[in-house]
């Protein structure tokens, strides 16, 4: 591909993709907003807001004079990520719709709708993410650039694969939910936010007049569907399975759910008539059984979710909240399917040795954790972390990096066994190295 001059950036209707819409347009580029509708709200009673965002975003394309068009994935939404998620909770597991939602829908479809459709050069979204594709000298053009000027420097026609990176803005960072991205996609897609933080992307809005785009308050919830209370919004789409809460500890059955399915590892179980808090720490799908510990109060560890499987991270807070450190919580291994790497392959470190050392998380800016990843033969990985992290979960995503960069994903499909486990395992080992040692016969005197 030679060089760029037409790009198509997806509108949400919210600030980031508005100033990345304005930052395209000031650097001499040829732009096209485009708003996506991916859920029906017609298909179930809760609120959305999807009518509100694309007025919000035509807006935006009408200040910067700017085409805009909107274009409907409903039914690819549908089928590629939502009919998958629910097949996942059924499995028992708690899939991450954003990771899925940016891979199946935005850096597929859409992707494929600017480049063949629009015929657009490239695409753009407003993540704070950046690739080793930008070009800082280029980003720095501006509109009275001559029409000769090779903006991108001919970037698509290098073969050499293209690397994802962290944004600037590292509170931001969004390359955890591009981990699935295919280097197809990424090879046609500039991120314009690269190298800004969210203040200074405030800033420039404000001084764009994009008030209506900076009262609105941050995106959240199922990607394109919006906030929720998961329970009720799940169980539209899957029947109820009634099951037990049962003590991990004793095996005693502390009340009843309307489904696994409901429920993820480390989240706070509402059981009725319990005085302290309990916390579910694993789930058996053949029995509906649901396994519970009760909590203890820590004062710097918070469970911190808007909905039960999506954005929840690990906080300090000031103030005393109930949570659980329960060993039966913590496990420091976990097996994915078959990794997709950024980069197509595998780092060279890890196809020679089998082995490598990087960092890991599973959940949206949660700390990065060292590791040891081993691959397998069927391109699966084993994940070794240097410490036992807290509620990992089958279906979310394991996500390395090395640095700054990041490597790719795979979807954890089996865990190691929890502390509680290993604790138990030696204890048992122990009383029966005693056992064994009482059992032996005493030597008999030296006569």
């Amino acid at each position: 591909m030679g060089v760029i001059r037409h790009v198509v950036c997806a509108m949400s209707g919210g600030v980031d993709s508005s100033v990345a819409a304005l930052l395209l347009k000031k650097r001499g580029y040829s732009v096209t907003g485009v708003f996506m509708k991916n859920w029906d709200s017609l298909d179930e009673s809760g609120v959305c807001s999807t009518e509100k965002d694309c007025e919000d975003a035509y807006r935006v394309c009408r200040t910067l004079d700017i085409p805009f068009h909107q274009v409907s994935y409903v039914k690819e939404y549908w089928h590629e990520v939502f009919s998958k998620l629910l097949k996942e909770y059924e499995r028992g597991r708690t899939p991450n719709p954003d990771i899925l939602c940016n891979k199946h829908i935005k850096f597929n479809h859409f992707h494929k709708y600017a480049i063949n459709t629009l015929g657009a050069d490239a695409m753009a979204t407003g993540h704070y993410a950046r690739t080793s594709q930008e070009d800082e000298e280029v980003f720095q053009q501006t509109h009275t650039a001559p029409p000769s000027a090779t903006l991108f420097r001919d970037r698509f026609e290098t073969r050499n694969p293209v690397r994802l990176y962290k944004g600037a803005d590292l509170l931001k960072d969004q390359t955890f939910f591009l981990s699935q991205v295919s280097q197809d996609a990424l090879r046609q897609t500039t991120f314009p936010l690269a190298g800004l933080t969210k203040d200074f992307v405030k800033k420039i809005a404000a001084e764009a007049g994009f008030h209506h785009v900076l009262k609105k308050k941050e995106s959240m919830g199922i990607c394109f569907i919006g906030e929720r209370n998961f329970e009720n919004f799940i169980l539209e789409y899957l029947e109820p399975k009634p099951g037990n809460f049962v003590s991990i500890e004793d095996g005693a059955v502390m009340g009843t759910h309307k489904g696994w399915f409901t429920l993820t590892l480390g989240q706070r179980a509402r059981i009725g008539g319990q005085k302290e808090p309990w916390f579910v720490v694993d789930k058996d799908t053949d029995t509906g059984e649901v396994f519970v510990v009760e909590s203890s109060v820590q004062h710097c560890l918070k469970l911190d979710r808007l909905l039960p499987f999506l954005f929840y991270s690990l906080k300090c807070v000031t103030d005393q909240a109930p949570t659980t450190n329960h060993p039966a919580l913590f496990r420091d291994t976990v097996r994915t399917d078959r990794f997709h790497w950024v980069t197509f392959d595998p780092p060279p470190e890890l196809v020679k040795t089998q082995m490598m050392e990087c960092h890991f998380r599973f959940i949206h800016q949660m700390p990065l954790t060292p590791c040891t990843v081993t691959l397998n033969m069927n391109g699966s990985v084993w994940i070794t972390l240097s410490q036992p992290v807290r509620a990992l979960t089958p279906g979310q995503f394991a996500v390395l990096y090395k640095g700054d960069e990041c490597l790719g994903s795979g979807k954890i499909m089996q865990l190691g066994p929890s502390e509680h486990t290993l604790q138990r395992g030696r204890e048992r080992m122990a009383a029966a190295a005693a056992q064994q040692k009482e059992q032996q016969p005493s030597p008999e005197p030296a006569s």
